[in-house]
């Protein structure tokens, strides 16, 4: 099974990321490869370490984020194998999806998801219709189906059951007019209380050091 996050810079996707491959341990084998090419900081990659000894294990392109489409190591294609969850966290534009496009062949013989990170709070994501718009091009550039979405407001400390409901407004609009379903409201833990009644409730642990910060 292959689980694609994507969503657009500041949208929060590699944090979802993090923690979807975090929640889906002891089930099987769990891999995170890290194909952002695209944002400049809040990579997976950088909590390598620190995921490994959680027992994920993380796949990171070649080159890192010196050349526009990465040199991907042969073992991205352990993903694919049976028994295996692979979790990709892709970059959050057409061009960083066209990563995806590399591995067409393997997606048609092994059951995938393609999450779409919505967030109403990033200004290419924040009415439907530009919503709609932006997931289009990600399948396009992709050649995959977005599966489902994930709402993910998360405004650090300001993030209130507001901002949430906002978010998962925004995405039941963007179903309705594509028929793609929600699957996740991303929430930080701490919000639990306000939150516990939202459908399809994903409680977050992990966050990425914002880049001022030590």
């Amino acid at each position: 099974m292959v689980i694609a996050v994507t969503g657009h810079y500041g949208s929060g996707k590699t944090e979802f990321a993090i923690n979807l491959a975090l929640q889906r341990r002891g089930e099987r084998r769990v891999f995170l490869a890290d194909l952002d090419i695209v944002n400049p900081y809040f990579c997976s990659r950088e909590r390598k370490a620190e995921l490994e000894r959680l027992g994920i294990e993380v796949i990171v392109s070649l080159g890192g984020m010196q050349i526009d489409i990465p040199a991907l190591p042969p073992e991205i294609l352990t993903l694919f194998e049976p028994d295996i969850i692979g979790v990709m966290d892709v970059g959050g534009d057409p061009v960083g999806a066209r990563v995806l496009a590399r591995y067409e062949k393997q997606f048609q013989k092994t059951p995938y998801e393609l999450l779409c990170v919505i967030n109403a709070n990033r200004p290419e994501t924040n009415t439907a219709d530009k919503a709609v718009a932006y997931l289009r091009a990600i399948e396009e550039s992709s050649k995959l189906k977005v599966t489902g979405l994930v709402n993910n407001t998360h405004l650090l400390q300001e993030t209130d059951a507001g901002e949430i409901n906002k978010g998962l407004e925004l995405c039941n609009a963007v179903a309705g007019k594509t028929g793609i379903p929600l699957r996740y409201n991303a929430v930080d833990r701490r919000l639990f209380k306000q939150a516990r009644d939202i459908p399809h409730l994903f409680l977050m642990d992990i966050f990425m050091k914002k880049p001022w910060e030590d």
